[in-house]
């Protein structure tokens, strides 16, 4: 084990000190998460702590609260500002303060690290394995095209939505749709066959995309 090792202004291990910030925001502890920020950034580690803290809103807030992500962004662009602003009295310190407790207070799911876990071991267990489905196979693929699968097959099967939040007036729209598309021929399956450019080989995605 190596003997390395990083202190903080006050003699502290950093990250011992890092952990204990990070699993304070865990717990909602504004008291206790605060001592280790300020710990931090008086040890010069505020660029750290932003970092630490743009990981925390997705592993630690994620789903929990899923716009935080982007409201720490935002913090941080100010803070970045105010530092190359002159003469702002460490106005700087506002929107850091911000942030920590922004995190501290938001709602908690640890969903998406735990997604990480699960998706990338299933991923390798079922590479080779896992077939595209039927439903995925439209006028947009070669395989959907030879099935002959037009307009009317994609608005009813591919473009199917679960967990839906429609627009009042939504499924009305998508019938008006279907019929717009109908009418201006905008329906890939009624070429012949398969399209001369698909048939070509291709060199890796790069000519493909």
């Amino acid at each position: 084990m190596s003997n390395y090792q990083v202190k903080t202004k006050n003699g502290y291990d950093f990250f011992e000190a890092s952990s204990a910030f990070q699993k304070s925001i865990r717990r909602g502890l504004e008291d206790e998460t605060f001592f280790w920020a300020v710990e931090l950034y008086k040890s010069n580690y505020a660029k750290y702590l932003w970092k630490r803290m743009i990981i925390i809103a997705s592993e630690d807030v994620g789903l929990g609260d899923p716009d935080v992500v982007t409201r720490i962004m935002a913090m941080k662009a100010s803070y970045d500002y105010l530092v190359k602003e002159k003469n702002t009295h460490n106005a700087e310190i506002l929107p850091f303060i911000q942030a920590v407790l922004t995190l501290v207070n938001a709602k908690k799911s640890r969903y998406i690290d735990l997604a990480y876990s699960v998706y990338w071991q299933k991923h390798r267990d079922q590479v080779g394995k896992k077939q595209v489905p039927d439903f995925c196979l439209d006028m947009h693929t070669r395989r959907g095209k030879q099935k002959r699968r037009g307009l009317e097959w994609f608005y009813e099967v591919s473009a199917l939505v679960n967990n839906p939040n429609k627009m009042p007036n939504e499924e009305e729209f998508e019938k008006l749709a279907l019929e717009a598309d109908i009418e201006t021929d905008n329906n890939p399956i009624q070429e012949e066959g398969i399209p001369e450019d698909s048939k070509k080989k291709t060199d890796g995605q790069g000519k493909i995309f």
